[in-house]
């Protein structure tokens, strides 16, 4: 094939955009197949040994070490060099396994040698040493003997093996197995136990149970063919250094405990803290994040708090338990019959319920249940702080008697008219002005007659105004604004990026959708089950919205329902319907 067909070869197939450059890569002629690829090529070519020198530098040869081009012509010397002392051969292990036997004459000197020794004299080896020095003079030692005679019997022989046939031992076995049956609970192999059951109903010969498990697939021989270490060695842990697992302690963090490698070089106790101990600041955390007035900043109040709340609790318990109704109790506390609870009047039901209250414990309820600040308590005050007003409702005479408002009677005009009687009859002539306005009572339950007063809210003090960090460096009277100024740095929540669908696990960053701080610290009712603000407004469809309101209890008939879908979907532009704006929707028309 020559070079113009070559490059003709792919004419009218690609565009050569330069064809005054020369076509890069290799071409392959036409003919050629795998095998001759595939083919070794005999002989090789031989690298020079200038070039090799720095190929073995940088692919040596496997085995080979690998040598700078620099000293590849230099002697070889460090094969045939040696570092250190050469050891001189010791005792070999053969002598001291098997050494070779004393002559007579070694023998003999070590005898001599060793005759001096105490331990020869006592114990000699062989022979019993000399005890006549502790005996009575005059006692025969060879001849004269201590104990008492034993007296000859059996023979161990005759005890093993007695002269007997095999029918005689058989025989007297035979005799004697009923006794080592209920001594020894002893049995022939195959004999069949007696239990003394009655078999008037059943055969001797009858089976009872159920066949043994077993498998035809040879599992159970399988496990006797492996040996005991073979199944325990997949079972045990593994055997490590203790040194190396002291370092890897060390070393490498724990669960549960502090990562410190240096723990053990330190000369200070267990429990020693580094630094110094910053004085307690008189302003918390949450006073932080909610800026409050310093005469009510809560840290440092825990104890006159809590006071207050068990002086609040066992009010409450009294009163629920010695009063009928909420306006009987206010009753009972408003001696002077004034219309309002004074801190004498307070102070004398606390002696009453047997409370010994000191005077500041006094003042701070009085100052806690006080929220309009006029010194006394009123009616909503006293049903808000000091009394479990959903478990006492106003009925409609209570109501009359609180508001100063008759209404107009809907018995029929034959109706038996009852006298009210004098005991109770100075709750209506005693009252004379009307406790609380219509508007304070709201409906205890929706459709019920009974009434509950309004619930009364602590509202915070807010500061008129606040300052930043920024104005408070450049606070100069009628300087330039700053608040239309660029900002510079990253934002906290990125709202300008779009939230991943799967996030990385490495991923800190905030794209709006977790949790703020006041979340945190004040966690609702649902996210201790599971539920989260984002699932109350993810759009759902109606099937989906029917069965989360039927599991939680709710009854809603199919027109109220329509009707809701209805109104909650007008609110979107999209026409979605979530679950708190279909929840408002419902409240509403409930309450109409």
């Amino acid at each position: 094939m020559t070079l113009l067909q070559r490059n003709t070869r792919h004419k009218g197939k690609y565009i050569d955009r330069c064809p005054n450059l020369r076509t890069a890569g290799k071409l392959i002629p036409i003919g050629d197949r795998v095998g001759t690829c595939l083919r070794e090529i005999i002989p090789r070519t031989v690298t020079p040994p200038v070039v090799k020198k720095f190929v073995n530098s940088r692919r040596p040869g496997i085995g080979a070490t690998r040598v700078f081009p620099g000293k590849a012509d230099d002697p070889d010397i460090s094969s045939a060099l040696f570092h250190g002392r050469r050891t001189r051969p010791s005792v070999n292990r053969e002598l001291v396994i098997n050494p070779r036997p004393k002559t007579l004459y070694q023998h003999k000197l070590q005898q001599i040698q060793e005759a001096g020794y105490s331990t020869n004299k006592k114990a000699p080896l062989g022979r019993s040493h000399d005890q006549s020095p502790g005996l009575p003079n005059g006692m025969d030692t060879a001849t004269t003997t201590f104990g008492m005679k034993n007296q000859k019997g059996f023979t161990a022989g005759e005890t093993i093996n007695p002269p007997k046939t095999a029918e005689q031992i058989e025989r007297e076995n035979q005799e004697e197995h009923p006794l080592y049956r209920r001594s020894h609970n002893s049995y022939f192999v195959g004999e069949r136990i007696n239990r003394k059951y009655t078999w008037s109903q059943y055969m001797k010969d009858n089976s009872f149970g159920i066949s043994t498990p077993h498998n035809n697939d040879g599992l159970a021989v399988a496990k006797s063919l492996h040996w005991l270490y073979e199944i325990q060695k997949n079972n045990t842990g593994t055997l490590v250094s203790k040194q190396s697992e002291d370092f890897r302690k060390r070393t490498q963090p724990q669960i549960g405990k502090t990562h410190d490698p240096i723990v053990d070089t330190l000369n200070v106790p267990a429990d020693h803290t580094f630094g110094i101990c910053l004085p307690s600041e008189k302003i918390g955390v949450e006073d932080l994040m909610d800026p409050n007035s310093p005469e009510r900043y809560l840290k440092g109040t825990e104890r006159q708090r809590a006071l207050v709340s068990a002086v609040q609790e066992h009010l409450k318990k009294a009163n629920f338990h010695n009063f009928s109704s909420l306006l009987q109790a206010f009753m009972h506390y408003d001696k002077k019959r004034q219309g309002w609870i004074d801190k004498e009047d307070l102070q004398d039901l606390c002696l009453q319920f047997n409370l010994l209250l000191s005077t500041p414990v006094l003042d701070s309820l009085m100052e806690y249940c006080d929220v309009n600040k006029d010194g006394r308590l009123d009616f909503l005050e006293f049903a808000n702080f000091l009394n479990w007003k959903g478990k006492m409702p106003i009925n409609p005479i209570d109501e009359q008697i609180l508001t100063g408002v008759c209404k107009p009677s809907t018995a029929p005009v034959d109706a038996k008219r009852v006298t009210i009687q004098e005991s109770d009859a100075w709750d209506l002539t005693e009252v004379s002005e009307a406790l609380v306005r219509p508007e304070d009572l709201e409906p205890f339950q929706v459709g019920s007659e009974l009434k509950t007063p309004k619930t009364l809210t602590r509202p915070k003090t807010v500061p008129p105004s606040f300052n930043t960090s920024s104005s408070v460096i450049r606070a100069v009277v009628g300087g330039p604004s700053i608040v239309n100024n660029r900002r510079y740095g990253i934002p906290s929540v990125r709202t300008d990026l779009p939230t991943p669908r799967i996030r990385r696990t490495g991923d800190r960053t905030n794209y709006g959708d977790e949790s703020t701080v006041h979340d945190l610290v004040h966690p609702n009712c649902f996210s201790l089950r599971g539920v989260h603000e984002e699932h109350f407004f993810i759009p759902r469809p109606k099937q989906e919205m029917v069965g989360i309101f039927r599991n939680v209890g709710v009854d809603i008939s199919q027109d109220v329902f329509e009707e809701a879908w209805k109104l909650a979907s007008l609110r979107h532009p999209r026409g979605d319907v979530c679950v708190d704006s279909f929840w408002k929707v419902l409240m509403e028309i409930q309450a109409n």
